[in-house]
């Protein structure tokens, strides 16, 4: 289970493989200098309910992965997750879809 670290302040658990791809969608979004929402839910040990950040630039960001191997990345999982991003309500954490490379 691996960590996003937002602001230095605020954590939130992930699967290493869910945050392999998180990382890829949000760096590509920051390369161009877009700020965006992220929401995902929380973990109901936690208190369950669901956060939201607002992803900036300036907002510093940093990726705890609990494994030492990187996870393969699924394309299409990419893409779906990138046109999250890209939408009014920001990225959200969407079920991988098959692989079409696999």
């Amino acid at each position: 289970m691996g960590k996003l670290t937002y602001d230095s302040y605020l954590t939130a658990d992930f699967d290493d493989r869910v945050l392999a791809h998180i990382q890829l969608v949000i760096g590509a979004k920051l390369r161009r200098g877009e700020s965006f929402y992220f929401s995902w839910r929380d973990d109901p040990l936690t208190g369950g309910g669901r956060s939201t950040v607002w992803i900036h630039p300036g907002i510093a960001l940093a990726y705890k992965y609990f494994g030492s191997k990187i996870p393969t990345l699924n394309r299409e999982w990419v893409e779906a997750l990138s046109l999250s991003a890209n939408s009014a309500t920001g990225l959200q954490v969407v079920a991988e879809p098959p692989s079409s490379t696999a």
